[in-house]
């Protein structure tokens, strides 16, 4: 049995966009709100370069990845064709306009996995 953690309410996640809840291990996850008030949560970093997917767009079931616009799927998490890749999902519940996460997968999942820093390489000097 599931251990769900209320989040946030339906309403408070603004219509094709997202807010996003923090975890004491790991990135955000970033709960997304599309038109017809269907709610989704995935790991808030895109496949491809780690962008992230909580500052996107959404539109029907996807996100837009707001580095490389990149379009990923909202109900498995995965980009679509010709791109490849999947960000981890997270399940969702909601309960009288109240978005539940699952504690267990909120605890554990995905909390190895880091957004890649952009920048100049930095060189060591030579010994």
């Amino acid at each position: 049995m599931k251990d769900w953690i209320p989040v946030a309410r339906v309403n408070d996640i603004p219509v094709l966009g997202a807010r996003c809840v923090q975890r004491e291990q790991g990135l955000d996850v970033a709960v997304f709100r599309n038109d017809k008030d269907e709610v989704f949560a995935l790991l808030d970093r895109c496949p491809h370069k780690g962008g992230p997917l909580s500052q996107g767009i959404v539109f029907g079931t996807n996100v837009a990845c707001p580095l490389h616009n990149w379009t990923i799927g909202l109900g498995n998490g995965c980009a679509k064709e010709p791109d490849e890749g999947c960000t981890p999902r997270f399940a969702v519940k909601v309960e009288e306009g109240v978005v539940h996460l699952d504690a267990h997968e909120l605890a554990t999942q995905a909390t190895d996995l880091t957004r890649p820093l952009a920048g100049p390489i930095r060189r060591t000097a030579p010994a």
